[in-house]
Parts: structure tokens; sequence; C-alpha cells
């Protein structure tokens, strides 16, 4: 698929878009967000444009994750971190804003405030063994 002219990732990864760039491989490039949860908090978004994680093909996907590993390194020790928050919104119903892949990785810290992804959702569910065999039979049954 190629860039749309209109995506602010995709013209960041084409250098039209000024961003605070951390670093960058042949398929993926890390940033600085512009509106920053925490200090440090970086995405690293595809250069091409997708919009969900399933659409990339193995070079990316290592690519992708080869960076965001690096920069998760760089940015705990940068930030002075012991920890780091990786996180992928998926998809628009997953909270995903802008329409392109990227991962938000985020410094974390001892009471900074943050919560687990458990903290999302304000109820849990229950599930009986015999509903969750049928989910992982439907599940299997795509790939």
């Amino acid at each position: 698929m190629d860039n749309i002219s209109s995506c602010i990732f995709c013209n960041i990864a084409k250098y039209i878009t000024k961003a605070r760039v951390i670093s960058e491989n042949e398929h993926a490039v890390a940033f600085l967000d512009a509106f920053p949860l925490r200090r440090g908090h970086t995405l690293v978004a595809t250069k091409m444009h997708w919009v969900k994680l399933q659409e990339i093909n193995s070079d990316e996907m290592v690519a992708l994750f080869g960076l965001v590993s690096l920069v998760a390194d760089a940015l705990e020790k940068g930030m002075d971190a012991n920890a780091t928050l990786i996180a992928i919104h998926n998809g628009k119903q997953a909270g995903q804003e802008i329409p392109h892949l990227h991962v938000h990785i985020l410094p974390r810290k001892r009471d900074d405030g943050g919560a687990p992804i458990h903290s999302i959702f304000k109820t849990r569910i229950s599930i009986d063994d015999s509903e969750m065999d049928n989910i992982l039979l439907k599940i299997k049954a795509k790939l």
C-alpha cells in the first residue's frame, strides 16, 4: 500500500513533517510523541502506511520490533527508568487514534501514576472452561 499524503506518520517517515527522530531503519522510524503521556514517550511507526499489525510482512515485522527493542533499551537508560510499557492500539476500536501502525514506548518508574493494562477495563468477564475451549477452537480454525 502506498503512503497516504495526509497521514502525519507517513509524512514524518518521509521527513516532510518535522519530528524529534530518535532512530530509524529501512522499515520503521522512532520519534518522540508530540503529545507525551510521560517524559520520553516514544512512537515507533512503520514507514509504509499500514493500519494494523497483521498487514505487514515478516521483514517489516522484524524491523519494527528490532527498532522497538533498541529504542526501549535506550529509553530506559536515558530516562533513568527501570521498565517500559510497550503498547499497540491495533485498529480504531482498540483505541488507535491515528490510523497508521505504531508502537508506543513509555518509560515506567515506581509510583509514576501508570497502571497495568487490566485497568483499561472497568469490569472483568467470567468465562467457564467450556467457553474457553470453544474460543480456542474458533481462533485456531482461522490460523
